[in-house]
């Protein structure tokens, strides 16, 4: 096992042995009440790991499931798969009058001239950029258009949607509980430092008459 493992592994043993050892601790007299509180902390941080963590990311990942998927619902109602028919193939002079930003362009599939009808029955006849690249002069391929005819992107879909609701809810959860034990880690560090200051107020009045004989009597 490695040296990350075994510290991690001692970090979630001291946190359950602190939570086992609330009960024995609040009937003990050498508890000291740091000693208590620390164990309470243990329990409330392992309480919300337990609850809260698992709640926060599945909220969250309803949540961004609802909104993509009303997204994604306006963008298929906005949206509409057309027929178009390629007229030929773009020349490098109809890319850049098209757009002067093509050259630094990538995308995908081979640009042509295309034209179609609208769903409003309006005709159009303009540079298509990702028409497949087999495609020949007279053949149909399948573009994305809005009411009016304009070219749009393809509409998300919902299962892809789906899982970037679920990735979201899951890196929620795991922020959650970082903030948790973050939070726990700090209240035993500061439970650390009262404790050093006791041990050193301790020592400082003990410190002089240690080792004489009688000394504590």
């Amino acid at each position: 096992m490695t040296d990350g493992g075994t510290d991690g592994g001692r970090k979630g043993y001291g946190t359950m042995r602190a939570v086992v050892g609330l009960r024995r601790w609040r009937h003990n007299p050498l508890r000291r009440s740091t000693d208590l509180i620390e164990a309470w902390v243990a329990l409330g941080a392992l309480l919300l790991m337990l609850v809260a963590v698992p709640a926060i990311g599945w909220i969250s990942g309803a949540l961004t499931d609802d909104a993509l998927g009303r997204a994604i619902r306006a963008q298929h109602e906005d949206r509409h798969r057309t027929e178009a028919v390629m007229v030929r193939e773009a020349t490098a002079a109809t890319r850049v009058a098209s757009d002067p930003e093509a050259p630094a362009q990538r995308d995908p599939g081979r640009p042509v001239i295309a034209k179609w009808t609208a769903p409003d029955g309006s005709r159009h006849t303009e540079l298509v950029r990702s028409a497949p690249p087999t495609l020949r002069s007279g053949e149909t391929f399948a573009v994305w258009t809005d009411g009016g005819g304009r070219l749009a992107q393809r509409p998300a879909d919902l299962a892809a949607a789906r899982t970037h609701a679920v990735l979201a809810g899951l890196a929620v959860a795991v922020g959650a509980a970082g903030l948790i034990e973050g939070a726990r880690r700090l209240v035993v560090f500061g439970l650390n430092q009262v404790r050093y200051a006791r041990l050193d107020l301790a020592w400082a009045r003990a410190g002089p008459d240690w080792g004489r004989t009688g000394a504590g009597s």
